[in-house]
């Protein structure tokens, strides 16, 4: 008897892990501070590495590209573990496929458009997520993004997840149509917070969709929002657009 309790035990955690890993999916963001003066030479740059990619197709390689109001790039890479930080980066794959001669120079001279680069892990948290048709970082036809990165301390971290989850219940009742993606920070950030990703078509289609949003939830979402700013240590907004020009796909 015991022996079918560990076996049926064992089947349980199989059958729920890929939905557990695919909850806590990790992605490694590489972020590129560029030089406003350096805009123009370092997509001219980029469009010269996105070439060479397409010239030879990386294995097992997914990266989108953002590029935020602030003028910071943004790589999105989803990553299954921490260990997997220390396989060759898509940069030394490419290097290796298409030549060291090509790929590093272009590195080089990207180089010389920033001059704060940064790494770190952010982690979907599909649990406070809004997108009853299904999570993707991208809605077709929807490249506009505005994020909320929401402050928060050891001391409110709960009490802030427990109101956007209230957030979130409320969304869900009314049946909104402004779907979100709440992201946390992790590894390498500057200070711990929540992320939420809304998708648009533009920034019309955003005031559009907010407009119907704030209309559908009335007075609750002004109650609800409120009693979450109240235990904040800050929020800051962050409009970008996705770049597909730019992404690598999995050969």
């Amino acid at each position: 008897m015991n022996n079918f309790k560990k076996v049926l035990l064992l089947a349980v955690v199989l059958l729920l892990a890929p939905k557990a890993m695919n909850a806590q999916q990790k992605y490694h963001i590489h972020e590129d501070v560029v030089k406003p003066s350096m805009t123009g030479e370092y997509e001219s740059i980029l469009a010269e590495v996105s070439a060479l990619v397409k010239a030879n197709p990386l294995d097992d390689v997914t990266m989108l590209v953002m590029r935020g109001n602030n003028n910071h790039y943004y790589f999105i890479r989803p990553i299954n573990n921490m260990a997997e930080l220390d396989k060759p980066s898509p940069v030394v794959q490419l290097a290796e496929k298409a030549g060291r001669d090509k790929v590093w120079p272009l590195f080089s001279r990207l180089d010389k458009c920033y001059d704060v680069e940064k790494d770190y892990i952010l982690t979907l948290n599909s649990e406070l997520s809004y997108m009853p048709t299904g999570i993707t970082q991208t809605p077709e036809g929807e490249n506009y993004r505005e994020h909320y990165k929401i402050y928060v301390t050891p001391a409110n971290r709960a009490v802030v997840r427990e109101k956007m989850q209230a957030i979130k219940n409320l969304f869900s009742s009314k049946g909104s149509k402004m779907y979100y993606r709440v992201y946390e920070s992790g590894f390498g950030t500057e200070a711990e917070y929540y992320m939420v990703s809304v998708a648009a078509k533009d920034e019309y289609d955003m005031g559009v969709k907010g407009k119907a949003n704030d209309e559908l939830l009335g007075a609750d979402i002004d109650k609800t929002m409120y009693d979450m700013f109240q235990n904040v240590l800050k929020i800051e907004e962050i409009e970008a657009e996705m770049r597909p020009e730019f992404y690598m796909t999995q050969n």
